[in-house]
């Protein structure tokens, strides 16, 4: 019995760490994001060369991100969804720079890939730790929202005007989430913290 109670407040203290990582890496994400709009939206705009360099980041800084996401998973954790996020993260990375070179449309289409596959990855991984953690569902939305966004991106890549600024909002939108979820985690870590 004893050793049934040891095991209990084990995974609490396991769960509430991961809780913290996670907090920490969300708010982490949310402030690149908002720092990545106002650059958008201040210099892509008449730089063609910071928007290109905008453009590449994004999915670069994903694949970093996603890297800390593993981090902070214990160990007996399935990081299978993480791996194959980093995977399509570096090929995005390079798609987006070689599609440049033929311009910005070409590059929206890789884009909205990406979004619709990093969507579908965060939807499964956010219904997955939801059974660990609370405060999942932003996540889970957040996934959702991304896939929708996908089209979107690719139905409006070819239309005129269209550029990097496109993307703001959907940067936008994954920094509320980001920040709603670390809110979220804040609540599980105090009421974990006094169950234990």
């Amino acid at each position: 019995m004893k050793s049934s109670n040891t095991s209990a407040i084990a995974f609490s203290n396991e769960a509430v760490e991961t809780a913290k990582s996670l907090r920490t890496l969300y708010f982490t994400r949310a402030a690149f994001s908002i720092v990545w709009i106002l650059l958008v939206t201040t210099l892509a705009g008449t730089n063609a060369v910071v928007a290109m360099v905008l453009f590449i980041i994004y999915p670069a800084w994903d694949v970093i991100a996603t890297f800390f996401d593993i981090k902070s998973n214990p160990p007996s954790a399935n990081k299978t969804p993480q791996y194959v996020n980093i995977a399509i993260g570096v090929i995005t990375t390079i798609a987006v720079y070689i599609a440049l070179q033929k311009g910005i449309a070409e590059a929206l289409v890789v884009f909205s890939a990406w979004a619709i596959l990093t969507g579908l990855i965060q939807l499964i991984l956010g219904l997955h730790r939801r059974k660990q953690l609370d405060g999942q569902w932003p996540m889970i939305i957040s996934g959702g929202q991304s896939m929708l966004a996908g089209v979107s991106i690719f139905l409006k890549a070819h239309t005129p005007g269209t550029g990097v600024n496109t993307l703001a909002g959907y940067a936008a939108f994954g920094a509320f989430y980001f920040l709603l979820a670390a809110y979220r985690l804040s609540k599980t870590i105090k009421h974990a913290t006094v169950t234990v």
